[in-house]
Protein backbone atom coordinates (compact mmCIF):
# COMPACT_ATOMS: atom_id res chain seq x y z
CA UNK A 1 0.00 0.00 0.00
CA UNK A 2 2.51 2.28 0.78
CA UNK A 3 4.42 1.59 -2.49
CA UNK A 4 1.15 2.38 -4.38
CA UNK A 5 1.04 5.65 -2.31
CA UNK A 6 3.85 6.74 -3.47
CA UNK A 7 3.47 5.75 -7.18
CA UNK A 8 0.04 7.64 -6.93
CA UNK A 9 2.01 10.49 -5.75
CA UNK A 10 4.50 10.42 -8.15
CA UNK A 11 1.87 10.42 -10.95
CA UNK A 12 -0.43 12.75 -9.31
CA UNK A 13 3.00 15.70 -10.16
CA UNK A 14 3.07 14.21 -13.84
CA UNK A 15 -0.51 14.46 -14.82
CA UNK A 16 -1.53 17.74 -16.06
CA UNK A 17 -4.98 18.35 -14.44
CA UNK A 18 -6.20 21.46 -15.72
CA UNK A 19 -8.07 23.35 -12.88
CA UNK A 20 -6.95 27.35 -14.27
CA UNK A 21 -8.44 26.77 -18.17
CA UNK A 22 -4.99 25.71 -19.23
CA UNK A 23 -5.08 22.49 -21.45
CA UNK A 24 -3.67 19.38 -20.37
CA UNK A 25 -1.48 19.32 -23.66
CA UNK A 26 0.22 22.63 -22.62
CA UNK A 27 0.91 21.87 -19.08
CA UNK A 28 2.11 18.45 -20.67
CA UNK A 29 4.21 19.99 -22.66
CA UNK A 30 5.83 22.11 -19.89
CA UNK A 31 6.55 18.65 -17.66
CA UNK A 32 8.03 17.22 -20.59
CA UNK A 33 10.61 20.71 -21.15
CA UNK A 34 10.97 20.84 -18.66
CA UNK A 35 12.44 17.06 -17.64
CA UNK A 36 14.04 17.57 -21.31
CA UNK A 37 15.90 20.36 -19.56
CA UNK A 38 17.04 18.56 -16.52
CA UNK A 39 18.20 15.51 -18.62
CA UNK A 40 20.60 17.82 -21.06
CA UNK A 41 21.90 19.64 -17.79
CA UNK A 42 22.73 15.93 -16.24
CA UNK A 43 24.49 14.73 -19.25
CA UNK A 44 26.62 18.14 -19.77
CA UNK A 45 27.66 17.49 -16.09
CA UNK A 46 28.37 13.66 -17.21
CA UNK A 47 30.50 14.53 -20.26
CA UNK A 48 32.54 16.83 -18.28
CA UNK A 49 33.26 14.24 -15.45
CA UNK A 50 34.07 12.15 -17.68
CA UNK A 51 36.39 14.04 -19.79
CA UNK A 52 38.17 14.87 -16.85
CA UNK A 53 38.57 12.26 -14.61
CA UNK A 54 38.46 9.37 -17.38
CA UNK A 55 40.55 7.80 -19.83
CA UNK A 56 37.39 7.00 -21.89
CA UNK A 57 37.43 8.69 -25.51
CA UNK A 58 34.74 11.12 -26.17
CA UNK A 59 33.12 12.11 -29.19
CA UNK A 60 33.05 16.01 -27.88
CA UNK A 61 31.89 17.55 -31.37
CA UNK A 62 29.44 14.98 -32.15
CA UNK A 63 28.16 15.78 -28.34
CA UNK A 64 28.41 19.17 -28.51
CA UNK A 65 26.31 18.97 -31.99
CA UNK A 66 23.64 17.34 -30.35
CA UNK A 67 23.51 19.32 -27.21
CA UNK A 68 23.01 22.27 -29.92
CA UNK A 69 20.00 20.58 -31.18
CA UNK A 70 18.22 20.10 -28.03
CA UNK A 71 18.78 23.75 -27.08
CA UNK A 72 17.16 24.48 -30.14
CA UNK A 73 14.39 21.94 -29.79
CA UNK A 74 14.09 23.20 -25.82
CA UNK A 75 13.80 26.79 -28.12
CA UNK A 76 11.31 25.83 -30.15
CA UNK A 77 9.14 24.33 -27.35
CA UNK A 78 9.07 27.23 -25.09
CA UNK A 79 8.03 29.61 -27.83
CA UNK A 80 5.13 27.45 -28.67
CA UNK A 81 4.12 27.56 -25.18
CA UNK A 82 4.13 31.25 -25.39
CA UNK A 83 2.46 31.46 -28.51
CA UNK A 84 -1.00 29.29 -28.00
CA UNK A 85 -2.65 28.37 -24.84
CA UNK A 86 -4.06 24.92 -26.38
CA UNK A 87 -1.86 22.30 -27.33
CA UNK A 88 -3.66 19.11 -29.16
CA UNK A 89 -2.41 15.73 -28.16
CA UNK A 90 -0.99 15.19 -31.49
CA UNK A 91 1.35 17.94 -31.09
CA UNK A 92 2.26 16.59 -27.84
CA UNK A 93 2.89 13.58 -29.00
CA UNK A 94 5.28 15.15 -32.00
CA UNK A 95 7.20 16.68 -29.30
CA UNK A 96 8.12 13.89 -27.56
CA UNK A 97 8.98 12.04 -30.84
CA UNK A 98 11.93 14.77 -30.41
CA UNK A 99 13.38 13.67 -27.79
CA UNK A 100 13.26 9.58 -29.28
CA UNK A 101 14.50 11.41 -32.34
CA UNK A 102 17.83 12.73 -30.42
CA UNK A 103 18.00 9.53 -28.24
CA UNK A 104 18.55 7.68 -31.55
CA UNK A 105 21.24 9.91 -33.02
CA UNK A 106 22.53 9.29 -29.67
CA UNK A 107 22.61 5.51 -29.73
CA UNK A 108 23.96 5.36 -33.19
CA UNK A 109 27.15 7.11 -32.54
CA UNK A 110 27.77 5.96 -28.89
CA UNK A 111 26.99 2.36 -28.73
CA UNK A 112 23.39 1.10 -29.78
CA UNK A 113 21.88 -1.42 -27.57
CA UNK A 114 25.05 -1.60 -25.44
CA UNK A 115 24.70 2.21 -24.24
CA UNK A 116 22.31 1.97 -20.85
CA UNK A 117 20.69 5.30 -21.59
CA UNK A 118 18.77 3.33 -24.37
CA UNK A 119 17.00 2.43 -21.17
CA UNK A 120 15.54 6.28 -21.32
CA UNK A 121 12.82 5.13 -24.10
CA UNK A 122 11.20 4.00 -20.61
CA UNK A 123 10.90 7.22 -19.31
CA UNK A 124 10.00 9.04 -21.94
CA UNK A 125 6.79 5.44 -22.67
CA UNK A 126 5.90 5.98 -19.02
CA UNK A 127 5.72 9.57 -19.81
CA UNK A 128 3.50 9.26 -22.33
CA UNK A 129 1.70 7.03 -20.71
CA UNK A 130 0.17 9.57 -17.67
CA UNK A 131 0.01 12.04 -20.67
CA UNK A 132 -1.57 11.03 -23.65
CA UNK A 133 -4.43 8.63 -24.63
CA UNK A 134 -3.98 4.76 -24.76
CA UNK A 135 -3.90 4.52 -28.77
CA UNK A 136 -0.61 7.08 -28.74
CA UNK A 137 0.69 4.54 -26.00
CA UNK A 138 0.01 1.61 -27.58
CA UNK A 139 1.85 3.70 -30.94
CA UNK A 140 4.72 4.51 -28.80
CA UNK A 141 5.36 0.80 -26.83
CA UNK A 142 5.09 -0.57 -30.39
CA UNK A 143 7.23 2.08 -31.65
CA UNK A 144 9.94 1.50 -28.46
CA UNK A 145 10.21 -1.81 -28.77
CA UNK A 146 11.03 -2.18 -32.69
CA UNK A 147 13.46 0.27 -32.43
CA UNK A 148 15.25 -1.66 -29.01
CA UNK A 149 15.33 -4.68 -31.00
CA UNK A 150 16.67 -3.15 -34.34
CA UNK A 151 19.59 -1.83 -31.86
CA UNK A 152 19.77 -5.58 -30.44
CA UNK A 153 20.23 -7.17 -33.84
CA UNK A 154 22.74 -4.72 -34.97
CA UNK A 155 24.99 -5.39 -32.36
CA UNK A 156 24.54 -8.81 -32.59
CA UNK A 157 25.34 -9.44 -36.01
CA UNK A 158 28.34 -7.06 -35.76
CA UNK A 159 29.30 -9.02 -32.51
CA UNK A 160 29.05 -12.45 -34.73
CA UNK A 161 32.40 -11.16 -36.92
CA UNK A 162 34.84 -11.21 -33.62
CA UNK A 163 37.83 -13.61 -33.63
CA UNK A 164 36.85 -17.12 -31.71
CA UNK A 165 39.65 -16.53 -29.24
CA UNK A 166 36.88 -14.09 -27.60
CA UNK A 167 33.48 -16.60 -28.99
CA UNK A 168 33.48 -17.15 -25.02
CA UNK A 169 33.38 -13.42 -23.71
CA UNK A 170 30.80 -12.44 -26.95
CA UNK A 171 28.14 -14.99 -26.25
CA UNK A 172 28.53 -13.57 -22.73
CA UNK A 173 27.51 -10.09 -23.49
CA UNK A 174 24.97 -11.32 -26.54
CA UNK A 175 23.30 -12.93 -23.84
CA UNK A 176 23.50 -9.47 -21.56
CA UNK A 177 22.15 -7.84 -24.00
CA UNK A 178 19.34 -10.08 -24.99
CA UNK A 179 18.62 -10.18 -20.88
CA UNK A 180 18.62 -6.35 -21.19
CA UNK A 181 16.01 -6.53 -24.12
CA UNK A 182 14.01 -8.93 -22.26
CA UNK A 183 13.72 -6.55 -19.37
CA UNK A 184 12.74 -3.63 -21.46
CA UNK A 185 9.95 -5.51 -23.51
CA UNK A 186 8.35 -6.65 -20.27
CA UNK A 187 9.18 -3.29 -18.48
CA UNK A 188 7.26 -1.24 -21.65
CA UNK A 189 4.44 -3.80 -21.60
CA UNK A 190 3.76 -3.24 -17.70
CA UNK A 191 3.71 0.50 -18.06
CA UNK A 192 1.35 0.41 -21.13
CA UNK A 193 -1.21 -1.44 -19.24
CA UNK A 194 -0.69 -0.35 -15.59
CA UNK A 195 1.09 3.04 -15.70
CA UNK A 196 -1.99 3.96 -17.92
CA UNK A 197 -4.76 3.01 -15.99
CA UNK A 198 -3.29 4.18 -13.13
CA UNK A 199 -2.68 7.37 -14.83
CA UNK A 200 -6.33 7.60 -16.22
CA UNK A 201 -7.80 6.61 -12.38
CA UNK A 202 -5.78 9.15 -11.17
CA UNK A 203 -7.22 11.69 -13.83
CA UNK A 204 -10.77 11.14 -12.84
CA UNK A 205 -10.38 11.20 -9.30
CA UNK A 206 -9.17 14.77 -9.23
CA UNK A 207 -11.47 15.84 -11.56
CA UNK A 208 -14.41 14.28 -9.69
CA UNK A 209 -12.38 16.29 -6.90
CA UNK A 210 -12.08 19.65 -8.62
CA UNK A 211 -16.00 18.66 -9.39
CA UNK A 212 -17.14 18.82 -5.74
CA UNK A 213 -15.17 21.29 -4.57
CA UNK A 214 -17.47 23.31 -7.33
CA UNK A 215 -20.05 21.97 -6.07
CA UNK A 216 -19.43 22.30 -2.22
CA UNK A 217 -18.79 25.94 -2.78
CA UNK A 218 -22.21 26.42 -5.05
CA UNK A 219 -24.05 25.10 -2.24
CA UNK A 220 -22.27 27.28 0.26
CA UNK A 221 -23.25 30.45 -1.39
CA UNK A 222 -26.64 28.79 -2.09
CA UNK A 223 -27.07 27.95 1.73
CA UNK A 224 -26.03 31.66 2.61
CA UNK A 225 -28.37 33.17 0.29
CA UNK A 226 -31.56 31.24 1.46
CA UNK A 227 -30.38 32.20 5.26
CA UNK A 228 -30.64 35.74 4.23
CA UNK A 229 -33.61 35.01 2.74
CA UNK A 230 -35.28 33.38 5.25
CA UNK A 231 -34.20 35.84 7.64
CA UNK A 232 -35.64 38.37 5.35
CA UNK A 233 -38.65 36.99 4.79
CA UNK A 234 -39.23 37.15 8.81
CA UNK A 235 -38.41 40.70 8.70
CA UNK A 236 -40.64 41.45 6.26
CA UNK A 237 -43.62 39.23 7.38
CA UNK A 238 -44.75 41.17 10.56
CA UNK A 239 -44.46 44.83 9.07
CA UNK A 240 -46.72 43.35 6.04
CA UNK A 241 -49.01 42.57 7.94
CA UNK A 242 -49.10 45.37 10.07
CA UNK A 243 -49.83 47.65 6.93
CA UNK A 244 -52.77 45.02 5.52
CA UNK A 245 -54.41 45.05 9.08
CA UNK A 246 -54.04 48.76 9.19
CA UNK A 247 -55.11 49.45 5.52
CA UNK A 248 -58.04 47.35 5.85
CA UNK A 249 -59.18 49.15 9.20
CA UNK A 250 -58.87 52.56 6.88
CA UNK A 251 -60.04 50.89 4.19
CA UNK A 252 -63.32 50.13 5.94
CA UNK A 253 -63.67 53.96 6.98
CA UNK A 254 -66.67 56.33 4.87
CA UNK A 255 -64.96 59.69 3.46
CA UNK A 256 -66.66 61.83 6.26
CA UNK A 257 -64.67 59.51 9.10
CA UNK A 258 -61.20 59.76 7.39
CA UNK A 259 -61.84 63.17 7.20
CA UNK A 260 -62.89 64.05 11.31
CA UNK A 261 -60.26 61.09 11.88
CA UNK A 262 -56.96 61.96 12.98
CA UNK A 263 -55.08 59.45 10.59
CA UNK A 264 -51.92 61.63 10.53
CA UNK A 265 -50.70 58.74 13.07
CA UNK A 266 -51.71 55.62 11.44
CA UNK A 267 -49.75 57.15 8.33
CA UNK A 268 -45.83 57.76 9.89
CA UNK A 269 -46.79 54.27 11.16
CA UNK A 270 -47.56 52.73 7.73
CA UNK A 271 -44.36 55.11 6.27
CA UNK A 272 -41.92 53.53 9.41
CA UNK A 273 -43.34 50.10 8.06
CA UNK A 274 -42.37 50.67 4.61
CA UNK A 275 -38.97 51.65 5.59
CA UNK A 276 -38.27 48.63 7.75
CA UNK A 277 -39.10 46.30 4.19
CA UNK A 278 -37.20 48.78 1.91
CA UNK A 279 -34.09 48.35 4.67
CA UNK A 280 -34.58 44.52 5.04
CA UNK A 281 -34.74 44.31 0.75
CA UNK A 282 -31.83 46.57 0.48
CA UNK A 283 -29.62 44.22 2.95
CA UNK A 284 -30.36 41.57 0.95
CA UNK A 285 -29.36 42.88 -2.21
CA UNK A 286 -25.86 44.59 -0.63
CA UNK A 287 -25.57 40.92 0.47
CA UNK A 288 -26.28 39.69 -2.39
CA UNK A 289 -24.03 42.24 -4.51
CA UNK A 290 -21.02 41.83 -2.23
CA UNK A 291 -17.98 40.56 -3.99
CA UNK A 292 -16.91 38.51 -0.43
CA UNK A 293 -20.38 38.51 0.67
CA UNK A 294 -19.38 35.64 3.70
CA UNK A 295 -17.03 38.13 5.60
CA UNK A 296 -16.29 37.65 8.44
CA UNK A 297 -16.78 40.64 10.89
CA UNK A 298 -15.35 40.99 14.59
CA UNK A 299 -17.64 43.55 16.91
CA UNK A 300 -17.80 44.20 20.53
CA UNK A 301 -20.29 42.14 22.50
CA UNK A 302 -22.59 44.90 23.17
CA UNK A 303 -23.03 46.04 19.74
CA UNK A 304 -24.22 42.57 18.70
CA UNK A 305 -26.62 41.75 21.24
CA UNK A 306 -28.00 45.78 20.17
CA UNK A 307 -28.54 44.85 16.81
CA UNK A 308 -30.65 41.57 17.53
CA UNK A 309 -32.62 43.58 20.65
CA UNK A 310 -33.56 45.99 18.03
CA UNK A 311 -34.64 44.09 15.80
CA UNK A 312 -37.17 42.21 17.41
CA UNK A 313 -37.69 44.97 20.02
CA UNK A 314 -39.03 46.56 16.56
CA UNK A 315 -40.53 43.62 14.71
CA UNK A 316 -42.30 42.03 17.65
CA UNK A 317 -43.02 44.86 19.75
CA UNK A 318 -45.94 42.76 21.57
CA UNK A 319 -43.65 39.84 22.71
CA UNK A 320 -42.41 39.84 25.80
CA UNK A 321 -38.76 39.23 25.27
CA UNK A 322 -35.89 40.00 27.77
CA UNK A 323 -32.40 40.40 26.93
CA UNK A 324 -29.22 39.60 28.92
CA UNK A 325 -25.49 39.91 28.76
CA UNK A 326 -23.02 38.06 30.79
CA UNK A 327 -19.99 39.59 30.08
CA UNK A 328 -17.90 42.59 29.42
CA UNK A 329 -19.69 44.65 26.96
CA UNK A 330 -16.36 45.23 25.13
CA UNK A 331 -15.54 41.72 24.14
CA UNK A 332 -15.16 40.77 20.63
CA UNK A 333 -17.12 38.28 18.95
CA UNK A 334 -16.92 37.17 15.69
CA UNK A 335 -20.15 37.06 13.39
CA UNK A 336 -21.74 38.67 9.85
CA UNK A 337 -25.17 38.94 8.27
CA UNK A 338 -26.06 35.25 7.86
CA UNK A 339 -25.24 34.61 11.85
CA UNK A 340 -27.12 37.55 13.10
CA UNK A 341 -30.31 36.15 10.56
CA UNK A 342 -29.74 32.71 12.32
CA UNK A 343 -30.36 33.80 15.73
CA UNK A 344 -33.13 36.16 14.76
CA UNK A 345 -34.97 33.37 13.47
CA UNK A 346 -34.20 30.62 16.33
CA UNK A 347 -35.69 34.01 18.20
CA UNK A 348 -38.85 33.93 16.54
CA UNK A 349 -39.39 30.74 16.65
CA UNK A 350 -39.40 30.97 20.40
CA UNK A 351 -41.83 33.61 20.34
CA UNK A 352 -44.21 32.35 18.64
CA UNK A 353 -43.69 28.62 20.54
CA UNK A 354 -43.72 30.72 24.02
CA UNK A 355 -46.84 31.39 26.21
CA UNK A 356 -45.72 34.31 27.79
CA UNK A 357 -42.17 34.70 27.77
CA UNK A 358 -38.81 34.29 25.99
CA UNK A 359 -34.96 34.89 27.69
CA UNK A 360 -32.03 35.80 25.54
CA UNK A 361 -28.87 35.12 26.74
CA UNK A 362 -25.31 36.36 25.14
CA UNK A 363 -22.44 35.15 27.57
CA UNK A 364 -19.14 34.77 27.08
CA UNK A 365 -18.05 31.19 28.62
CA UNK A 366 -15.04 31.11 30.88
CA UNK A 367 -13.69 27.76 29.54
CA UNK A 368 -10.77 27.05 27.13
CA UNK A 369 -10.94 27.39 24.22
CA UNK A 370 -13.39 30.00 25.21
CA UNK A 371 -16.81 30.35 23.18
CA UNK A 372 -19.58 32.85 22.49
CA UNK A 373 -22.86 31.14 23.86
CA UNK A 374 -26.35 32.69 22.82
CA UNK A 375 -29.13 30.61 24.88
CA UNK A 376 -32.81 31.30 23.44
CA UNK A 377 -35.04 30.02 26.58
CA UNK A 378 -38.97 30.14 26.05
CA UNK A 379 -41.90 28.78 28.42
CA UNK A 380 -43.95 26.65 25.47
CA UNK A 381 -44.78 23.70 25.18
CA UNK A 382 -41.60 22.29 24.04
CA UNK A 383 -40.76 20.16 21.03
CA UNK A 384 -42.78 17.29 20.02
CA UNK A 385 -40.48 14.48 19.99
CA UNK A 386 -41.07 13.31 16.28
CA UNK A 387 -39.87 17.08 14.99
CA UNK A 388 -36.74 16.92 17.65
CA UNK A 389 -35.50 13.50 15.88
CA UNK A 390 -35.71 15.64 12.35
CA UNK A 391 -34.26 18.70 13.74
CA UNK A 392 -31.91 19.91 11.38
CA UNK A 393 -33.12 18.67 8.35
CA UNK A 394 -34.69 20.93 5.17
CA UNK A 395 -38.75 20.83 5.22
CA UNK A 396 -39.52 20.03 8.95
CA UNK A 397 -42.49 22.48 10.58
CA UNK A 398 -45.11 22.24 12.70
CA UNK A 399 -46.64 25.40 10.63
CA UNK A 400 -48.90 25.22 7.68
CA UNK A 401 -47.43 28.46 6.78
CA UNK A 402 -43.74 27.73 7.13
CA UNK A 403 -41.42 25.47 4.95
CA UNK A 404 -39.02 24.46 7.51
CA UNK A 405 -35.82 26.22 6.71
CA UNK A 406 -35.21 28.11 9.49
CA UNK A 407 -33.17 25.47 11.64
CA UNK A 408 -32.00 24.01 8.52
CA UNK A 409 -30.00 27.45 7.21
CA UNK A 410 -29.51 28.92 10.56
CA UNK A 411 -27.38 25.84 11.30
CA UNK A 412 -25.67 25.91 7.89
CA UNK A 413 -24.99 29.88 8.41
CA UNK A 414 -23.54 28.63 12.09
CA UNK A 415 -21.32 25.57 11.20
CA UNK A 416 -19.45 28.08 8.29
CA UNK A 417 -18.10 30.00 11.15
CA UNK A 418 -16.92 26.65 13.07
CA UNK A 419 -20.37 27.10 15.78
CA UNK A 420 -22.81 24.88 16.77
CA UNK A 421 -26.59 24.82 17.61
CA UNK A 422 -28.21 22.48 20.40
CA UNK A 423 -31.64 22.31 21.06
CA UNK A 424 -33.29 20.47 23.57
CA UNK A 425 -36.89 20.74 25.88
CA UNK A 426 -36.58 21.47 29.22
CA UNK A 427 -37.61 19.39 31.83
CA UNK A 428 -40.19 22.12 33.61
CA UNK A 429 -41.38 23.14 29.62
CA UNK A 430 -40.19 24.82 27.05
CA UNK A 431 -37.50 24.70 24.51
CA UNK A 432 -34.06 25.62 25.12
CA UNK A 433 -31.42 26.91 22.05
CA UNK A 434 -28.00 26.76 22.53
CA UNK A 435 -25.98 28.77 19.78
CA UNK A 436 -22.05 28.27 20.57
CA UNK A 437 -19.66 30.78 18.21
CA UNK A 438 -15.90 30.29 18.26
CA UNK A 439 -14.00 33.41 20.00
CA UNK A 440 -11.91 35.62 17.31
CA UNK A 441 -7.98 35.14 18.57
CA UNK A 442 -6.80 37.93 20.19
Amino acid sequence: MIVQAKISEFLSVLIPVSSDGTSHGRQGLQRLLLLRSFVTAASVLAVIALQVFSTLIIPITFITYLIAGILLSLLIGYRRLTASNFISNFGLFCHILVDVFFLIVLLLNTGGASNPLISYLLVLLALTATLLPQTYVNIFSVGCTIIYTSFLLLDLSSDNGMAMSQESEVVTFQLHLVGMWVIFLVSAILISVLITRMANAIKIRELNLAKARENELRNEQLVAIGTLSAGTAHALGTPLSTMAVMLTDLDNLSIEELKAGDIKSDISLLRHQVARCKNSLTQLTRYYNKDKPEEIENVSLEAFADDIQDYIVNIHPASSTDFHIDGKLESIVTSNLSVKHAVINIIENAIKAAHSNVDVHFTITKDLPCKFEISIKDDGPGIPSDIMEKLGEPFISRQKESMGLGIFLANAAIERLGGSIEVLNKKEGGALSVIRLPQPVP
